[in-house]
C-alpha cells in the first residue's frame, strides 16, 4: 500500500488555477522530485500537502488514513490540522529558524510543545524533556552540526541553517520528510552541504518529496520524477527515462533549457 495517495488535487488563487487535478502515489522509501519552471505549481502542491493551503477539491490519504477530503463538508478544526500536518515534515528554501533560539532549541521546540499536551508531562517532566534534548543532540550530530548545538543562526552559514531545519523537520519523525527548493538561497559550495545531507538521507530510505531546480541532483537521488507545467503532471516515470528519454516535448523543452541538463 502506498504511503502517500493524492488524487484531483486542485487549488485556485482568485481567477488563477494553479494546480488543475495533481494525482500521483507513492511508495515508503521512495524519493520523488518535483521539478517544473517557476509557477507550474510545484511548491502550491506541497504546501496542500503540509495544510498550509486547502484544495479546492481532491483527496490527501497517508498510510491509509484520509487526510483530507474536499467532497466532506466538514472543516477541519486548527488543533486537527496540526495533528494532521505531523504526517509531513517540511524545509523551507528560507531556513525559517527562529533567530531568538539557539540550534538545538529550534529543533526541540515543537517536540517539547507537543510534549506538554500530553497526559502525565508533570510527572515526567524532566525525563521527556532530556529524551527530546538527547534526540536532538543526535540529530544535529547527524547533520555534522554537533558542535553547533549552542550556536544561534546567525552564527551558522546557510547551509548550516539549513541543515538544522532538516532537523528540525526529521525531529518529529514525519512519515514523509518535503523540501521546498532547500538550496534556493544557498551559493554552490553551500548548496553541496546540504544535498549531500539530503542524498544521506535518501541512501537510510527516507521518504521524501523535493521540489528542486537541481536537475543533476534529482535525477540521482530520486526514484521518480514529476514533470509539471501549468498546473499539470506533464511527466512522471524513474529519473532515467524522465531524463534521458522523455515522452512530451514540453519536458524536453524544459531540459534543454537547463545548461546543467544531465
Amino acid at each position: 500500500m502506498a504511503i502517500l495517495d493524492v488524487k484531483d488535487i486542485r487549488k485556485s488563487f482568485g481567477q488563477t488555477e494553479v494546480l488543475k487535478g495533481i494525482g500521483f502515489s507513492l511508495e515508503r522509501g521512495q524519493v520523488l522530485s518535483l521539478i517544473g519552471s517557476s509557477g507550474s505549481g510545484k511548491t502550491t502542491l506541497l504546501r496542500c500537502l503540509n495544510f498550509l493551503e486547502t484544495p479546492d477539491t481532491g483527496s490527501i490519504a497517508v498510510n491509509g488514513e484520509i487526510l483530507f477530503d474536499a467532497a466532506d463538508p466538514a472543516a477541519l478544526k486548527e488543533a486537527e490540522i496540526r495533528r494532521r500536518r505531523l504526517h509531513f515534515g517540511l524545509v523551507f528554501q528560507s531556513f525559517n529558524l527562529f533567530p531568538q533560539y539557539t540550534a538545538l532549541e529550534n529543533v526541540t521546540l515543537a517536540g517539547k510543545l507537543l510534549a506538554k499536551q500530553q497526559p502525565g508531562f508533570a510527572a515526567r517532566k524532566k525525563e521527556i524533556l532530556d529524551r527530546i534534548d538527547g534526540e536532538a543532540r543526535s540529530l544535529l550530530d547527524r547533520m555534522g552540526l554537533a558542535d553547533r548545538a549552542g550556536s544561534y543562526p546567525h552564527q551558522l552559514s546557510g547551509g548550516q541553517q539549513q541543515r538544522v531545519a532538516i532537523a528540525r523537520a526529521l525531529a518529529l519523525r514525519p512519515d514523509i520528510l518535503c523540501f521546498d527548493e532547500p538550496t534556493s538561497a544557498l551559493d554552490p559550495e553551500l548548496t553541496q552541504e546540504v544535498l549531500r545531507v539530503i542524498r544521506t538521507l535518501a541512501e537510510e530510505r527516507v521518504t521524501m518529496i523535493i521540489v528542486t531546480h537541481e536537475m543533476a541532483f534529482a535525477r540521482d537521488v530520486s526514484s521518480r520524477v514529476l514533470f509539471m507545467d501549468g498546473g499539470l503532471v506533464v511527466e512522471d516515470g524513474p529519473p532515467e527515462r524522465v531524463f534521458g528519454a522523455p515522452t512530451q516535448e514540453r519536458t524536453r523543452r524544459f531540459l534543454d533549457s537547463y545548461t546543467g541538463r544531465p
